[in-house]
C-alpha cells in the first residue's frame, strides 16, 4: 500500500513539473510558437516602434489599398505644411470620374462640374477606401498622380522603409488602369510593400498626424447624399453580421484587397493608454484579416507590459565612479542619465542588464577623466541587453540598440596652480624614487 502511495505520488509530482516546464517557460519561447494564418504578419508597439511578434515580416507583397496611407500621409503633410487646408475645393478630373464610374472599381459615384472639399474626400479614401477621391487627392497635391507617386517613393525613403514600391496613389493593380495609370510605370506593375514597411509606414500615420484616427474610426457616415461604410469590421457597425467582429480599442487604420494581393489589413487599438499597431497580408478571407489581428492584439495586451527596468540615476556595482586626474577629488560618480522603460514580456525583467560604454576620447592614456568636470557631463551611454531572443524595432531592426546617456553626478573643479604644482613635484620624485629602486633591484638580480 505505501509503495502504491509513493509510485501515485511520484507521478503526479512527475506531473506537475512537466506543467510547470511547460506553462513556466519564458515567454520569448511561447512567442516563437505563436502562429497565424497569414502570409506574413506584424505586431509593433506604437509608442516605442518595439516589435512584438513577426512573422516573415520582410516578405515583400502587394500592399492593395493599405498603400492609401501613404496618400493619407501625404495630405495630412500638406495640410500641415499649409499647402491645403480641409476646405480647399477641388473639381474631379476625368480621370478620376472614369474610375468612380466603373462599377468595378465600386466607387463612391463622384460627379463632375461639383466642387469637393479635401475633407469630404479624405473621408471617402480613409473610411471607404475610395479609389476616385484617392486619385483626386492627389492631383490635387502634386498636379498629376504621375507626379504625386514621385512623391510617395521619396516620402518613404526619408522614412526609412526598407522595401517598397509605390506605382500608383490607390494600391489598385496597374493593369487595372490601362493608360490611365502614372507615366512611367509597367502596365503590370503593383505598389510594394514588406509588413515591416507598412508598419513602419502606419507609425509614422499615427504618431506624426494621431486625428487621422478620428476619421478612421468612423464605421459609417453620409457621404454626397449616400451612406458609405468602413470595410474595417473591427469598428463598432451597427450591422449586425458584422457586430462579431468587434474589438475594443481599434480605431483605425486600412484594409486592402486586390485578387493579387489577396486580404490584408493594417490594424491599430489603444487600451489603458497603450497603442499597437498590427498588419497581417495575405489572409484566406475578410474574415480571417479581422481574426488574425484579434490574435495579434489579444497577444500583445494580454502577454506584454510597459516595465521600467531600470530607473533614471542608476548606477551599476563596481562601475559607480572613473577616475579624475586635475581635480581636487579623484573620481566622480556617474548615472544614468534617463530610465530604461519598454514593452516586455511579462515576467521576463530578470534577462534584463546593462552595458556601460565610456568614451575613450575623453579619457587620457591611463582611463582618467580630466578636470574640470561639470555635474551631467555626458561620459558615455549605457546600454540594454537582453538574453532571450528579440524581434528588434520597426526602425533599425535587430541591430538597434537601446541607449540612454551616461553622466557625471557631480561636480569637479580642477586644482589651482599651487596644488597642481606640487602634484607635479610629488608625482617627479615618486617616479625618481621608483626608478631608483628598480636599478637597485636591477644591480643584484
Amino acid at each position: 500500500m505505501k509503495y502504491k502511495l509513493k509510485k501515485s505520488m511520484a507521478l503526479m509530482l512527475g506531473l506537475l513539473v512537466m506543467l510547470a516546464t511547460l506553462f513556466g517557460q519564458p515567454m520569448s519561447s511561447q512567442a516563437k510558437s505563436f502562429d497565424l494564418e497569414a502570409e506574413s504578419a506584424i505586431l509593433v508597439d506604437a509608442e516605442t516602434g518595439k516589435v512584438l511578434f513577426a512573422k516573415n515580416p520582410d516578405l515583400v507583397l502587394p500592399p492593395a489599398s493599405m498603400t492609401k496611407m501613404m496618400t493619407e500621409y501625404l495630405v495630412q503633410e500638406a495640410i500641415a505644411n499649409g499647402d491645403i487646408d480641409w476646405d480647399t475645393k477641388t473639381q474631379i478630373s476625368d480621370y478620376a470620374y472614369s474610375i468612380s464610374a466603373n462599377a468595378y472599381f465600386s466607387g463612391v459615384g463622384l460627379r463632375q462640374n461639383k466642387d469637393y472639399q479635401v475633407k469630404e474626400l479624405y473621408e471617402a479614401m480613409a473610411i471607404n477606401s475610395d479609389n476616385a477621391t484617392t486619385i483626386a487627392l492627389a492631383e490635387l497635391i502634386a498636379g498629376t498622380e504621375t507626379d504625386f507617386v514621385k512623391l510617395m517613393n521619396a516620402k518613404a525613403e526619408e522614412m526609412g522603409l526598407t522595401d517598397y514600391e509605390f506605382v500608383n496613389s490607390t494600391g489598385l493593380d496597374n493593369e487595372s488602369l490601362g493608360d490611365m495609370r502614372p507615366k512611367g510605370t509597367d502596365e503590370k506593375a503593383t505598389n510594394l510593400l514588406s509588413a515591416r514597411s507598412t508598419a513602419l509606414l502606419a507609425y509614422y500615420l499615427v504618431n506624426d498626424y494621431p486625428e487621422i484616427l478620428d476619421i478612421s474610426s468612423i464605421p459609417e457616415m453620409d457621404f454626397d447624399g449616400q451612406e458609405i461604410r468602413n470595410w474595417n469590421w473591427m469598428l463598432p457597425h451597427d450591422a449586425s453580421f458584422l457586430k462579431p467582429f468587434f474589438y475594443e480599442g481599434v480605431d483605425g487604420l486600412k484594409t486592402g484587397f486586390t485578387e493579387l494581393a489577396g486580404n490584408s489589413f493594417t490594424g491599430t487599438a489603444e487600451r489603458d493608454g497603450k497603442r499597437l499597431i498590427t498588419v497581417v497580408m495575405k489572409t484566406d478571407s475578410r474574415e480571417a484579416r479581422f481574426e488574425e489581428t484579434a490574435k495579434l492584439l489579444d497577444f500583445g495586451f494580454d502577454q506584454f507590459e510597459d516595465k521600467e527596468l531600470f530607473p533614471a540615476g542608476y548606477t551599476l556595482k563596481n562601475k559607480s565612479t572613473i577616475p579624475v586626474v586635475k581635480g581636487k577629488e579623484k573620481s566622480v560618480d556617474i548615472e544614468t542619465k534617463e530610465a530604461f522603460q519598454i514593452p516586455i514580456l511579462k515576467g521576463e525583467e530578470d534577462q534584463y542588464s546593462i552595458d556601460y560604454h565610456i568614451d575613450k576620447s575623453l579619457l587620457d592614456k591611463e582611463g582618467n577623466l580630466v578636470a574640470p568636470i561639470k555635474k551631467g557631463s555626458k561620459v558615455g551611454t549605457a546600454e540594454l541587453v537582453y538574453e532571450g531572443d528579440d524581434f528588434g524595432y520597426i526602425f533599425g531592426g535587430k541591430d538597434k540598440k537601446i541607449e540612454v546617456d551616461l553622466v557625471t553626478k557631480q561636480d569637479v573643479e580642477k586644482k589651482n596652480w599651487f596644488m597642481l604644482t606640487l602634484s607635479a613635484i610629488g608625482d617627479f620624485f615618486s617616479n625618481l624614487f621608483t626608478s631608483i629602486v628598480d636599478m637597485v633591484k636591477g644591480w643584484f638580480s
